[in-house]
């Protein structure tokens, strides 16, 4: 990833959550960083369960923080749409925090934010999810908001 003039790469976020709409997220900034000569930082936000909502432990993850547990998800949508490791080009980091203010944090410095039109909140026909539609307003930079093919 030699850059001219001995710049820095520019740099694309992608939010991941693990969901089908967030690999083909990934898998687009991926492309893009490709054709751009870019690095790709896989973000993924993860928040502190409320004293309602703890989740179930996941087999295999028992005794793990939930930051641990953000990290693993983390690792393991990349690899479903990158393939095994190393990847050169991806730079992963599981952030505590609202996915939409992680987000807006994380591209700051970024060329491209990219996202997938939903996440696993929500319901199943809506075609632009909250975070997306906040992301599209207020992010630093340029927004594509990637839908996934349901039928797949």
């Amino acid at each position: 990833m030699a850059q001219s003039g001995g710049r820095a790469p520019d740099v694309i976020v992608v939010g991941v959550d693990g969901s089908q709409h967030a690999g083909e997220a990934l898998r687009a900034a991926i492309r893009q960083a490709e054709l751009t000569d870019s690095l790709v930082h896989a973000v993924l936000a993860w928040e502190w369960p409320s004293i309602f909502s703890v989740p179930e432990p996941v087999p295999g993850q028992e005794g793990l923080t939930f930051e641990e547990q953000a990290q693993l998800r983390l690792d393991a949508a990349v690899e479903a749409v990158a393939g095994p490791g190393p990847h050169p080009r991806i730079r992963k980091r599981a952030l505590q925090g609202s996915p939409t203010q992680v987000l807006l944090d994380a591209a700051r410095d970024a060329v491209l934010l990219v996202v997938g039109s939903r996440g696993y909140g929500g319901f199943k026909g809506i075609m632009l999810g909250s975070v997306s539609h906040h992301l599209a307003q207020y992010a630093p930079c340029s927004v594509l908001i990637v839908r996934a093919d349901e039928t797949r």
